[in-house]
């Protein structure tokens, strides 16, 4: 059986468990919660674009166009391209309030 971990949500206080295989994206979906927004779910639209706060995780391709290196170093990428190696958190916001906590790690 795989390893399951658990994901929370840090904004709508939400929580559900993803295993190491699955994209915080696809579990959301399968666990019936809503924090974050569907797109094409492939890494090209940037519509999830979530900040992680603490955890270790994996990161399929993605769109740089949405997520560049420097965003990714800061924790920014895409819930459907990011695999948990650990219990995650992370919020969700809109792009334009990630982008000002990007500006802040710097």
């Amino acid at each position: 059986m795989a390893e399951l971990f658990e994901v929370t949500e840090l904004i709508k206080c939400l929580q559900f468990s993803c295993s190491r295989d699955q994209s915080l994206l696809k579990a959301m979906e399968q666990a019936g919660k809503r924090c974050i927004p569907v797109g094409c779910r492939g890494g090209g639209c940037g519509l999830c674009k979530v900040q992680i706060r603490s955890g270790e995780f994996d990161c399929g391709p993605m769109s740089k166009k949405h997520v560049d290196e420097e965003s990714r170093r800061c924790g920014q990428v895409l819930a459907c391209r990011v695999y948990p190696l650990s219990n995650l958190t992370f919020e969700y916001r809109p792009a334009d309030a990630l982008a000002s906590v990007k500006q802040q790690v710097q």
